[in-house]
């Protein structure tokens, strides 16, 4: 089992786009990958990066990353690394998720690009023991064992469903016991890799990225499902600390925000200016929309009738409590959501200055909006079941909420007059989830959610699993990368 396809799955040329292929490699970050020394050949050599397996993913060229330079000594079996700088980072790559644990009889897989398979070919095999620093792996036949082209190439683990294999190590040889090539003119040929283990020993990057904070990979699923758009509230919020896996994560997936606002560098006139650049209003208006985003008051009229809140651009706000004054910046940006924007607003303190205003103008009315239009389709399936009834076969009809419509509609009310706005997301995460629920049934697509625990990723729950809590505050774009204000 695993993923058919993956970013992190390299194909290398050396020299350039038309050079010949001449081995694989792994994908660390977005700018950082893996692969042997021996495949580089020298540390000042330029390597041609492909995501093979991903085309949509420009291919880019590569070197040899300061203190990336590992070759061994005399051809000693502990060291044949080599850590590739890419001339450009490839934030929409995901990077390859790194194991360090080891069983023996453990079954794994590699893909590689041998002579007259450049395209790709796969073979299997069984980790089998010690070797020096390296690992043997044992292959049902000979001809299943390594050859030139997988060097560089991942070991990865099959995972018991997609998204939970790792790599645990790299391919770096193979030997027969009668030293002829290819291995099946051998009476035993063997591969051998280099274990993860063993490399982050060598890599302080790879140490980092294999242990227990090395990256959050449910918070990177979370944030990609979120600036997809779709079925999601307009406003997202989280605590993200510097420097830990979750801040990894967030970070390979700002490249999708059309904007990015960092608290504490970015001045509120510089996030104004590039807004207003961005809105382009009529030129006789913009003094206007400066003065209304940074000072409030009445809105300026929009000739092009303006955009539903929530179905615009993303504006990340990284850090906002690093601001000098963040109570004092969410009126702008809660003007700026008007304006259509979708929000991704990350505290680094979960004690962070602004929380409470955070959760008054940003999150209560995003999920008041969602909650409306929810209440909306639920209405709209009960007029439809009301007007159809008596008039098809049961079987034909759409299944009617478990609850009527105008309860909806009456208990979303009550909430909109709760005077505490703890209280407010508190009761209108507990709707959100029930309206999913009369939707799903209706559609037929799942039984109702059981209450379950909150994700893990310091993100706001609103639309993720798992029953909402008092929040307490913390608790669709590709290619080019977003415009950032420093």
């Amino acid at each position: 089992m695993g993923e058919l396809r993956a970013d992190w799955r390299l194909r290398l040329r050396r020299g350039g786009a038309e050079g010949p292929v001449c081995g694989a490699g792994v994908l660390l970050t977005q700018d950082r990958m893996l692969t042997c020394a021996h495949v580089v050949g020298e540390p000042d050599a330029r390597m041609w990066v492909e995501f093979a397996e991903s085309p949509g993913i420009p291919p880019v060229g590569a070197r040899v990353a300061p203190d990336g330079w590992l070759p061994g000594l005399g051809g000693a079996a502990g060291e044949d690394i080599a850590v590739l700088a890419l001339d450009s980072p490839r934030p929409q790559a995901a990077p390859a998720p790194l194991g360090r644990r080891l069983e023996r009889g453990r079954e794994v897989w590699i893909g590689g690009y041998s002579q007259a398979f450049d395209d790709g070919m796969w073979l299997s095999g069984r980790i089998s023991g010690l070797h020096g620093d390296w690992v043997q792996l044992d292959a049902g036949t000979n001809a299943e064992v390594v050859r030139p082209g997988f060097s560089g190439a991942a070991v990865q683990t099959r995972g018991a469903r997609p998204g939970t294999e790792e790599v645990v190590g790299l391919v770096v040889s193979w030997r027969g016991d009668l030293e002829l090539a290819p291995p099946t003119e051998n009476d035993l040929a063997f591969s051998y890799m280099i274990p993860v283990d063993r490399i982050a020993e060598l890599v302080p990057l790879v140490a980092e990225l294999s242990g227990p904070d090395g990256w959050d990979r449910a918070l990177e699923q979370r944030l990609r499902h979120w600036f997809a758009g779709g079925e999601e509230p307009a406003v997202r919020f989280g605590v993200v600390a510097h420097g830990t896996g979750r801040d990894r994560a967030l970070q390979h997936q700002l490249h999708r925000a059309h904007l990015v606002c960092r608290g504490g560098v970015t001045r509120p006139e510089e996030l104004v200016e590039t807004l207003v650049e961005r809105l382009r209003p009529p030129r006789y208006q913009r003094n206007a929309y400066r003065d209304w985003l940074l000072e409030g008051g009445d809105a300026p009229d929009r000739s092009d009738g303006g955009r539903p809140a929530g179905s615009g651009p993303v504006l990340a706000v990284i850090g906002l409590d690093e601001d000098p004054d963040p109570a004092a910046l969410v009126p702008l940006l809660a003007r700026v959501r008007t304006l259509g924007f979708r929000l991704l607003v990350i505290f680094r303190r979960a004690d962070g200055e602004g929380r409470a205003e955070v959760a008054r103008h940003l999150l209560v009315p995003a999920l008041e909006e969602r909650a409306q239009t929810l209440v909306r389709r639920v209405e709209r399936i009960e007029r439809e079941w009301t007007g159809l009834r008596g008039m098809v076969e049961s079987a034909s009809l759409v299944p009617r909420p478990a609850v009527d419509a105008a309860a909806r509609r009456h208990r979303l009310r009550e909430v909109e007059l709760l005077a505490d706005p703890q209280d407010q997301l508190t009761e209108l995460k507990l709707l959100l989830r029930e309206l999913r629920d009369d939707l799903d049934r209706a559609s037929g697509s799942r039984q109702p959610e059981q209450p379950g625990p909150r994700s893990r990723d310091g993100l706001d729950g609103a639309s993720g699993s798992g029953r909402p809590e008092p929040p307490g505050l913390p608790g669709p774009r590709t290619g080019r990368g977003p415009e950032e204000r420093r």
